[in-house]
């Protein structure tokens, strides 16, 4: 039996995720993400699939992230007609998400055409609603942690990840003539005693090893983030600003939101209007109390409106997101998308970045060349809807709301493998990240690991 995998996604990048596993023809594509970031990067989710779709056999989901999961439609649009298998929260979860960011593309194209600021003619969505429509179908939800035949000698499971709600790490188990061997996918790994998911699950036994990188290369800071928020907030309370938030709204919206209220109710930060601009973050919430399986709060706290408190305004409309700006001090803005690069979060950084008073406030990785990274390395204008907008307020960064695990939290989870795997390949992360965990993973446990380059092919297995 032959077994390879090549790499069309997450690469030396932290966007774009997929790996198409080849079990003796037997084809597999874990996790079908979008390109975000650089114009390179952005320009690979226009090219045609760098396979043929119609010869994958299934797709198996890690998570309902945009970088995960934003490209499946683009495969249905190339001809592919199989199953799809995710935890039943990220099935859940991906109409959402899918649905969300759709309509984002095609509400930009509509407003490019519109001003007349897109290079194109014509600018159209990469994909549409009714693109997405069609692959809902093909969802195949299964139980956590519940293992599914794919073929006679090929099963999975989906155990937790502990990034956001439903992330799971996949685990495939492949049998021969002479045996069986495992092939595991971390997805992106969660952060250990976190207030509201669980602890990403141990894996000790592995003969390949797909790992992310995200944060390969550094701890994060040991202040309690709740802390290091209510220092910010009341820094731009006293200012007169308003405090702009960009977060996904899926996992670090409900994580604001959770401090947020703690720190009301220990007077930690004054009263404060609080508005939750991203509709899709509203039905996102609502998939908490759905799904108590997946996470660490009681029925009571949510009952108890641990996401819904005074001062806090979830926004739906349009309108309601316009009046947002008309707002000159003593706000909190949390919107998405959490990297700044499409959605309501566009429209209140045009309006904020160049007021001194207001603070942009970043809670999550921020990849190279989307608008989050830009602001942060401090560049003086930011282009949007055809200007270039001059970045006048304050910029402030908390590290330790990140969903990802930093590198001391990598090396815990690898810590738990019994054996050093026959193949470990480092994945999901920016060259520097993704070298310095492959470097440490050596120095401290010899494990030697490969950090491979877009579209390379590696060869797993050759018999057994």
């Amino acid at each position: 039996m032959n077994v390879g995998v090549r790499f069309l996604g997450a690469a030396r990048t932290v966007t774009g995720s997929k790996y198409l596993l080849d079990i003796d023809g037997y084809k597999l594509l874990i996790d079908c993400g979008l390109f975000q970031g650089v114009k390179k990067l952005r320009q690979r989710n226009w090219q045609d699939f760098p396979a043929h779709p119609d010869d994958i056999d299934a797709v198996l989901i890690t998570h309902s992230h945009i970088d995960h999961i934003g490209y499946l439609p683009r495969i249905f649009k190339q001809g592919y007609q199989g199953p799809i298998f995710c935890t039943e929260v990220t099935a859940d979860l991906m109409r959402i998400m899918l649905m969300d960011s759709a309509k984002i593309q095609e509400e930009e194209a509509a407003f490019a055409r519109k001003k007349g600021y897109s290079r194109h003619a014509n600018p159209e969505p990469l994909y549409g609603v009714e693109h997405v429509e069609v692959l809902f179908s093909s969802l195949n939800p299964v139980p956590t942690n519940d293992w599914v035949t794919l073929q006679p000698n090929i099963k999975v499971r989906f155990i937790n990840a502990g990034h956001i709600l439903g992330s799971s790490i996949i685990e495939i188990e492949i049998t021969g003539s002479k045996g069986t061997r495992r092939v595991v996918f971390s997805g992106d790994l969660g952060r250990y005693d976190q207030p509201v998911l669980r602890n990403p699950e141990k894996v000790e036994k592995a003969d390949v090893l797909f790992v992310e990188s995200t944060y390969g290369d550094r701890n994060n800071p040991s202040i309690s983030p709740k802390e290091s928020l209510a220092s910010i907030i009341n820094e731009a309370y006293n200012r007169q600003g308003c405090i702009i938030i960009p977060a996904f709204a899926l996992g670090r919206t409900q994580l604001v939101v959770f401090y947020l209220k703690q720190l009301l109710e220990e007077q930690k930060i004054p009263e404060i209007s609080v508005y939750i601009d991203s509709p899709m973050a509203i039905s996102v919430t609502d998939l908490y109390k759905k799904h108590f399986e997946a996470h660490k709060l009681r029925e009571s706290e949510l009952e108890e409106s641990v996401f819904d408190y005074r001062g806090l305004q979830y926004c739906k409309t349009a309108g309601e997101s316009k009046r947002i700006n008309e707002i000159q001090k003593n706000a909190i803005i949390v919107s998405a998308s959490g990297m700044c690069t499409g959605g309501r979060i566009i429209h209140h950084l045009y309006h904020r970045l160049r007021r001194e008073n207001d603070t942009i406030l970043f809670v999550g990785y921020q990849a190279l060349g989307t608008r989050g990274r830009r602001i942060l390395d401090k560049e003086p204008t930011i282009r949007m809807f055809g200007q270039d907008v001059p970045v006048r307020c304050s910029v402030r960064q908390i590290s330790g709301l990140s969903a990802h695990a930093d590198q001391s939290e990598l090396m815990r989870w690898l810590g738990n493998f019994s054996e050093i795997p026959e193949h470990t390949f480092i994945t999901h992360g920016e060259p520097e990240s993704a070298n310095a965990l492959a470097a440490l993973l050596k120095k401290q446990r010899n494990w030697h690991s490969v950090v491979p380059d877009y579209l390379e092919w590696h060869q797993l297995f050759d018999t057994f």
